[in-house]
């Protein structure tokens, strides 16, 4: 059996790291802030001293930050992946970033010796937790296929889409549609609340037709409460947004309705709801 690695114990990193250790694979974590590996070592994880160690020491480690530059200081930076990747060593950062530092990330990766996939996944905190997520993974295929047994924990269903960059690509375009998504809903929800109709009647109508999905049953329920404990946070739902712009300029492809919601959700991040759930784009829109 492989001996896997995994650092960043963050919100999704904590849940897929847990969930390889809980499935009896030899799992060695870190993270910057060393406590959050405490209640992955109770469960039988080991602690690797740095990023590079815990590189060194695996067949395959993957990776899960917060965003573009917190994945670049994981490989370039002192004691970094970098530094433990050589000899044929294989690493799969599952951070959403955008394609061209997945490219870069991979191409160092490579040159020094090792072996690199992006693996960035579809889904928040529940799925994390419950090995439910979806994994959009581009680059070595060989390596997408010895990473299928730990895949097979993580998530529910793994795709291999091509050459390094295009990971990054599907990720962006699913957090855009997810964020437009949420902004129309909200915007809704207030509508609905203004027009003294019931806000419940309208979710009841949302889940009886074409329109009935998982987001809005989840999150509508929570919205009426205005309760928005965090599984994806704002601030990381508005950085995918405005990576996907960045995506849109380069193509030269237009996305009004996407720029429209990447200011809602800047309007909620002045509000300081940036570490609240990306559902709180629901106080936004109801100024």
């Amino acid at each position: 059996m492989a001996k896997y690695g995994y650092l960043g114990l963050g919100i999704m990193g904590r849940g897929m790291a847990l969930n390889l250790v809980n499935a009896g694979h030899d799992v060695v974590v870190w993270n910057r802030s060393s406590e959050k590996c405490d209640e992955l070592v109770a469960a039988g994880a080991t602690k690797g001293s740095s990023p590079a160690e815990v590189v060194a020491s695996c067949d395959i480690t993957f990776a899960c930050v917060s965003d573009p530059e917190a994945s670049k200081a994981l490989v370039f930076g002192e004691n970094g992946v970098l530094e433990g990747v050589a000899g044929g060593k294989a690493y799969v950062d599952m951070s959403t970033i955008d394609p061209g530092t997945a490219q870069t990330i991979g191409a160092a990766i490579v040159e020094a010796g090792g072996r690199y996939l992006e693996a960035p996944v579809s889904g928040s905190k529940g799925p994390a937790e419950n090995g439910t997520l979806i994994l959009l993974a581009a680059g070595e295929r060989a390596l997408f296929d010895e990473a299928e047994p730990a895949f097979s924990v993580m998530g529910k269903k793994s795709v291999f889409l091509g050459e390094v960059g295009q990971g990054a690509r599907m990720k962006l375009v699913v957090n855009m549609i997810m964020g437009t998504m949420m902004t129309a809903f909200t915007e809704g929800m207030t509508l609905a609340e203004k027009a003294n109709l019931s806000t419940q009647d309208l979710l009841d109508v949302l889940d009886a037709g074409a329109m009935s999905n998982p987001m809005f049953r989840g999150k509508g329920p929570l919205m009426q409460k205005e309760s928005f404990a965090t599984a994806f946070p704002l601030k990381h739902a508005q950085k995918d947004m405005r990576l996907a712009l960045l995506l849109g300029d380069e193509l030269a492809h237009g996305m009004p309705t996407v720029a429209a919601s990447n200011e809602v959700f800047k309007k909620a991040r002045n509000k300081g709801l940036g570490d609240s759930d990306f559902s709180s784009v629901y106080l936004a829109s109801k100024d």
